[in-house]
């Protein structure tokens, strides 16, 4: 597109919510189409818990991605309140994008997705994602199963973390919402607060650290930011668990752990503020945080009252 049809041409706006099981790698395509990190990325399932909006500007339109909660069947409080979440963004989105990871295939948490979306009104795109670990006649036969269950507009074969088809399916959305003005400043990627986000990172920095030892009973809140007169911003987060045995993995042996941890995510921070970032990390034993409807809120959770 020359720039005087690009000058000319309408601009577009519109909100995609991205779907699918646990690990099937919503976060990571949401990083990859914004280009920088909106929405933390573990090994750990079930990382996500609240709707996470990452911006991306394609040619004239706004496309702002809506990466969701995995959907699975709940076993707790919390997992409800993430469920509900999930299905709640796919309702008030322009787009569905659903993502199966064409690895696992079409089981599981992915068959139960499928068939309650079928029952979704929006327009619905199949993404099959980590196509480069699956021979063609596989993602063939894969693709034809999937759609005759449900009917999907198009369907994109991408790499969420090599990037491998990203773009194909940028320049559909982008031809496919509706034209309006844009929702965002040009310059905004996240609609995340930045406290949040910096909570976010270093929620991943826990995680990837203690994958195996620390259960999803830990939730951090950024309780101090102060920008200071050299340019840099103190930061104070606290790490909360609901045990005293759980206290003491974070903080690890002579505070070794929660040091990691600490330099990991100030890093991440600082990279994304672009200033000097002081960060000072606190561990509170808060017993049943998960049944407390105040964290719900600090989350954006909606907290499920059965």
């Amino acid at each position: 597109m020359s720039e005087i049809e690009t000058a000319a041409a309408p601009t577009r706006s519109g909100f995609v919510a991205l779907i699918g099981a646990p690990n099937a790698g919503k976060s990571t395509l949401v990083n990859q189409l914004v280009g920088t990190k909106v929405s933390i990325v573990t090994h750990k399932v079930q990382t996500t818990r609240a709707l996470v909006r990452g911006i991306a500007i394609h040619r004239q339109a706004q496309i702002v991605f809506v990466d969701t909660p995995g959907i699975f069947k709940p076993k707790r409080r919390l997992d409800t309140a993430m469920v509900t979440t999930a299905w709640g963004g796919a309702k008030d989105a322009d787009i569905v994008l659903v993502l199966i990871d064409a690895e696992r295939g079409v089981k599981g948490d992915a068959d139960a997705i499928l068939t309650h979306i079928s029952a979704e009104g929006q327009p619905k795109i199949l993404i099959l994602n980590k196509v480069d670990r699956v021979k063609p006649e596989a993602l063939l036969a894969l693709t034809e199963t999937i759609n005759a269950r449900v009917a999907f507009k198009r369907t994109f074969m991408i790499s969420a973390l090599t990037g491998s088809g990203c773009k194909d399916l940028l320049d559909y959305l982008a031809e496919a919402l509706p034209e309006g003005p844009w929702y965002y400043p040009e310059d905004q990627i996240s609609d995340l607060p930045m406290r949040q986000l910096a909570a976010e990172i270093t929620r991943e920095k826990l995680y990837l650290r203690l994958h195996q030892e620390l259960p999803y009973s830990s939730h951090i809140e950024t309780e101090k930011w102060e920008e200071k007169k050299d340019g840099s911003v103190r930061i104070e987060q606290v790490i909360y668990v609901e045990r005293d045995s759980q206290k003491k993995i974070v903080l690890g042996h002579k505070g070794e752990t929660i040091r990691s941890i600490g330099q990991a995510s100030r890093k991440d921070i600082a990279d994304i503020l672009g200033q000097k970032v002081h960060l000072f990390l606190f561990v509170k034993v808060r017993e049943n945080w998960g049944d407390d409807p105040e964290r719900y809120r600090e989350m954006g959770l909606e907290f499920p009252r059965s």
